[in-house]
């Protein structure tokens, strides 16, 4: 037998090569058989941030528009839902852990999801004791869904300037007066808070009491050619500027408002965004 046996002698050579190849035959059917019913594996669609995507496209209309009631109580209601894992995220993220070569706050993580001219998906991720110091939101309707974690959140919303005595020489001209809207801890999973253009707090700060991830949906996103770029803000007592420029309502707390230039803190990282990918042409 020459070659290991894989050519007979030549003794009932036509029956044998009958024989072997009706053996080969079937052995390719055999594989044939296994390829087709071997499992291939499909990613899956991530239905949750799917539905998100698509929902956004019909409720933002672009610049200059709010959502309808309707419309913000659709969109709550997806986020509502939504989860760390709708976006492959867990708690043991890299820029979660505390790096020594940092001194002082740590530095906060974004990524951006999706964007469009309406609106815009993004994540950013505080870890403990990451700040996204006092900000505004122009002319921006904005859901924020806290994904993991626990954090401090401060918001405001201007009080009309015809409200406020302008003779007041003691005060800074440059300090507007705002209403505190929200100054408590949220822990996830909780509601879908809302902010618009000029209520819900538009004007609000981040402070992680553990390792954050936040979602935001934008809309429309910051554009500062179309007049929508980010401003900061450093809040100062109520009461180092009062002059019984508006008559307290119960339960209502107010601040003054200076705006500075962008703080060193809120320079964040920038990464890709490699979780679950919306599909566009659904």
């Amino acid at each position: 037998m020459e070659g290991g046996g894989l050519v007979e002698p030549a003794r009932n050579h036509k029956a044998r090569q009958v024989s072997r190849v009706g053996y080969v035959r079937k052995m390719i059917e055999k594989k044939k058989c296994r390829r087709r019913i071997r499992k291939v594996q499909v990613p899956k669609v991530p239905i949750r941030l799917q539905e998100l995507f698509l929902s956004c496209k019909e409720v933002f209309k672009g610049p200059a528009t709010v959502p309808l009631p309707q419309d913000v109580q659709r969109l709550c209601g997806i986020l509502d839902n939504m989860r760390a894992e709708d976006f492959g995220l867990g708690e043991n993220l890299q820029f979660f852990k505390p790096n020594n070569t940092n001194k002082g706050t740590p530095r906060v993580t974004q990524t951006t999801v999706y964007e469009c001219t309406n609106f815009s998906l993004c994540i950013f991720f505080l870890p403990t004791n990451g700040v996204i110091p006092l900000h505004n939101h122009p002319g921006m309707t904005v859901f924020s869904k806290l994904l993991l974690g626990s954090m401090h959140i401060k918001s405001y919303d201007w009080i009309p300037q015809q409200l406020i005595n302008k003779d007041d020489s003691s005060r800074p001209s440059q300090l507007g007066l705002a209403r505190l809207k929200a100054n408590n801890v949220f822990a996830a999973p909780c509601e879908t808070s809302v902010l618009y253009p000029t209520t819900g707090g538009n004007i609000h700060e981040f402070t992680a009491i553990t390792p954050c991830a936040v979602l935001d949906v934008l809309g429309p996103p910051y554009s500062k050619q179309d007049g929508r770029d980010c401003s900061y803000y450093k809040d100062h007592p109520y009461a180092s500027y009062s002059n019984g420029e508006i008559t307290k309502q119960d339960g209502e707390s107010y601040g003054w408002l200076e705006e500075i230039e962008m703080p060193e803190i809120a320079k964040m990282v920038g990464i890709e965004y490699l979780g679950p990918q919306i599909i566009e042409n659904w």
